[in-house]
């Protein structure tokens, strides 16, 4: 229940309707909004990357999580509920420190709440646990986003919701109500359904005092990084997944705000974008999860990576008349509905294909390990996965920051992705489908 509880903080927040509220409706300037955007997912990732393992190692020498995980809930909600503030016009220093602090509280609970996992479940059982929750989660931010996009996201001409309704609590969609109402919503969900966690959840007894936590959890990092230079086929993997997740992190953070800033879209065309993708992306692990046991998770990996790409490519030449750099002109033709112009259509459909591929790279990468590593050190190979996951999580925001700023163009920020995605599978080829425990 907290990767239910936690999702709709991602899904309407950070990716589809307030990020794209953000850059597109907060200020007069599109491409310093999606500018500082990026920023703002920077600075989050730099704190987090430095202070991840910090935490990691409280949370395996300290004991109980749950104390912790309220701690920065407070924080989380807190920052959430101030988004409601972020109208248009009004300073933008705030929502990007409320941001920044919503972001860095979400992703420290994330880590309490994953170290929870080895000692709920026996071994065999953690995976299914882990998929079991992270398919809650997608679930969870679809149900949100659909209730946004359905019943709050009003057409700013037409003044109703995509089924035809006045929006609920009369919000004002030319006040990007309809967006900022986002932050309260996900704050309310996660107080209700984290709730659960905390009530039925057994936690571990108080463990070691903090400042002999920190320094005991350290020594083991430190040994086991050194460990790894023995175990070359391994460290290429986990360096190979540092950096094409950076490529899919950006994608996942920065597609919707790119969208908005070249299209306009506003809360209900972003929402609908983002239900799509969410389905999609459910049908993919689907299907993923039969190709991982039969063709192997480094495979699954491989064919993910290339569709991310060819999709990456694709919305990076994606311009309002042509697409595939001029290779394929579009219609310009607008009649008001909705994704009516050519480029619109093609940017969905580069989208369903990033929704199809980002669940299973990320899923097969975790099953990769899992079939990789000895039983007695899973624990702590995982830790380190997770911190391989945070360490550079910051440079492909940054990269799109450097270049939009430098440049003017947003389509060549979004280039820089490529640079990930074709590194990460570069460094994939040269790791082997099995890889002996002992090497």
């Amino acid at each position: 229940m907290f990767d239910w509880a936690a999702q709709p903080f991602f899904t309407v927040v950070t990716t589809f309707i307030f990020g794209p509220y953000f850059v597109s409706r907060l200020t007069s300037d599109p491409v310093s909004a999606q500018a500082m955007w990026s920023n703002t997912a920077t600075i989050s990732s730099i704190i987090i990357a430095i202070l991840s393992p910090v935490l990691g190692s409280i949370a395996d020498q300290s004991g109980a999580r749950k104390p912790w995980i309220a701690f920065f809930a407070t924080i989380k909600i807190a920052s959430l509920f101030m988004l409601w503030f972020a109208a248009p016009g009004s300073p933008i220093l705030w929502p990007v420190l409320f941001m920044i602090l919503a972001s860095i509280a979400a992703e420290f609970s994330i880590v309490f709440n994953d170290s929870m996992m080895p000692r709920l479940v026996p071994s065999r059982e953690i995976g299914r646990l882990s998929n079991i929750a992270w398919g809650l989660g997608y679930l969870g931010g679809m149900i949100v986003l659909i209730g946004v996009v359905a019943l709050l996201a009003a057409d700013p001409q037409k003044g109703t919701t995509i089924i035809g309704v006045q929006p609920l609590f009369g919000l004002d969609p030319q006040q990007g109500e309809d967006a900022r109402i986002t932050g309260p919503i996900s704050a309310v969900w996660y107080l209700i359904f984290v709730i659960p966690m905390f009530l039925f959840t057994p936690d571990a007894p108080k463990g070691l005092a903090f400042k002999t936590a920190i320094r005991q959890g350290i020594h083991e990092l430190r040994g086991t990084l050194q460990e790894l230079r023995n175990r070359p086929s391994l460290t290429r993997f986990l360096m190979a997944r540092m950096i094409y997740q950076d490529g899919v992190n950006g994608l996942l953070i920065l597609g919707g705000v790119f969208a908005a800033g070249m299209f306009g879209w506003a809360t209900m065309e972003i929402g609908i974008y983002g239900i799509i993708l969410n389905v999609v992306a459910i049908f993919g692990c689907m299907i993923a999860s039969s190709l991982d046991s039969r063709i192997g998770s480094r495979t699954t990996i491989l064919i993910s990576l290339i569709l991310l790409l060819v999709a990456t490519l694709g919305i990076v030449s994606t311009e309002r008349g042509s697409t595939l750099f001029g290779l394929l002109q579009l219609s310009q033709d607008d009649n008001g509905g909705i994704f009516a112009t050519g480029a619109e259509k093609a940017y969905l459909l580069f989208g369903i294909l990033i929704g199809f591929a980002f669940g299973p790279v990320q899923a097969s990468s975790r099953s990769y390990l899992a079939r990789n590593v000895a039983l007695s050190e899973a624990g702590r190979y995982f830790g380190i996965y997770a911190l391989t996951g945070r360490a550079t999580s910051f440079m492909a925001t940054l990269f799109f920051s450097i270049v939009t700023y430098a440049t003017g163009s947003a389509h060549l920020g979004m280039a820089t992705l490529l640079i990930f995605l074709v590194a990460g599978l570069l460094l994939m080829l040269r790791v082997p489908d099995t890889i002996k425990t002992a090497n």
